[in-house]
């Protein structure tokens, strides 16, 4: 078994009936810059994301870019955002999946992706695969696998759940992503000890990052959330850009198709989802508590100060409007840090 996971991404182009003209666009200067960037010595590299699965299957999510030769990584302390944009996808070309002893080849889409599911016969818990090309380093991506008797998750957001970062208002979000280093993000209080204590209770339930982000600040994501210690889990990111139809990927789309494949892939687990009142994560997981509440077992939202809430584009929703013992037969509960969240839940039975 080896399939993709967004049709826009997987589909052949020649079947695709209409690019879009932005993507045409993107296409014709990529093939234009890339032969000029072999020339001045970039080359090819695989970067793994971490993927997930069951014993008998694994999602593998990864991307070939060019990137410039790295000089002195040494002295490389903090990466600002926009280095992680410094580089160009490598299409339709082939590359190798070893997953135990099984091996897969795949072949990259218009963005240089590769988001695959295929079999596997691995242990539950946390294991490495290896993807190689020639003319790449080889790199090990980690994937987390799921017992099949796992019954509890978390799925989270990242801005402003477990990041400070009011990331919607434009001049911000362009700020906080092409220019300030990692280590200048904040954690948001209290949400690191929540999580730690979710793991503890539930030894065999992963987290899963759910975000709008792009993919490219994903080792930027990962690093933050080590140092300051929140559980490691699968980044579930977008690709931002063009798409083959139309000109600018929708972050609420994606946040609702990917909670609509988790479900689709584990019916059996009921999900603590995780996020905040700045935007959408109310109605997203609102609706998704309506058309899947066997699914859910509680949301949690974060709840924005008045000044955060400006910054993130939108209005605090009051408490009294949020929380409800019982919202589509499903607990919800809000608190301005993961300390209020944590003694809400344990009422719940889930601390």
């Amino acid at each position: 078994m080896t399939h993709g996971s967004d049709a826009d991404a997987h589909v052949p182009e020649a079947l695709v009936p209409s690019l879009h003209r932005a993507a045409r666009l993107e296409d014709a200067v990529h093939g234009f810059v890339e032969p000029r960037l072999r020339q001045r010595g970039w080359r090819e590299t695989i970067v793994p994301y971490t993927g997930y699965g069951t014993p008998s299957w694994v999602r593998v999510v990864a991307r070939l870019l060019l990137r410039r030769p790295v000089q002195r990584p040494e002295r490389v302390h903090a990466v600002r955002g926009w280095r992680s944009f410094a580089t160009l996808p490598v299409g339709a070309e082939a590359v190798v999946i070893d997953v135990g002893d099984r091996q897969h080849e795949v072949r990259t889409d218009r963005g240089g992706y590769i988001d695959v599911v295929v079999d596997a016969a691995l242990e539950p818990g946390w294991r490495s695969i290896r993807l190689h090309r020639v003319g790449a380093e080889p790199v090990e991506a980690p994937v987390r696998i799921l017992a099949p008797d796992v019954r509890f998750a978390v799925v989270s957001d990242i801005d402003d759940t477990v990041m400070v970062t009011a990331l919607p208002r434009p001049l911000l979000a362009a700020w906080n992503t092409f220019v300030l280093d990692e280590y200048a993000r904040s954690p948001v209080p209290g949400m690191a000890v929540l999580y730690e204590r979710l793991v503890t209770a539930h030894p065999e339930a992963p987290v899963f990052y759910l975000s709008t982000g792009a993919w490219n600040v994903a080792p930027a994501l990962n690093r933050f959330l080590s140092r300051n210690l929140y559980p490691p889990g699968p980044l579930l990111l977008t690709d931002w850009g063009p798409t083959t139809d139309r000109l600018f990927r929708s972050g609420q789309a994606h946040k609702r198709a990917t909670l609509e494949r988790l479900a689709a892939e584990f019916p059996d687990i009921r999900w603590l989802l995780v996020g905040d009142d700045g935007q959408h994560d109310q109605e997203i997981y609102g609706n998704f508590v309506a058309s899947h509440p066997d699914n859910v077992a509680a949301v949690a939202i974060r709840q924005l100060s008045p000044t955060q809430s400006v910054l993130a584009g939108g209005l605090s929703t009051p408490a009294d409007g949020l929380t409800s013992p019982d919202r589509h037969g499903r607990p919800w509960m809000c608190a301005p840090d993961g300390a209020g969240l944590a003694r809400q839940l344990s009422e719940t039975g889930l601390l």
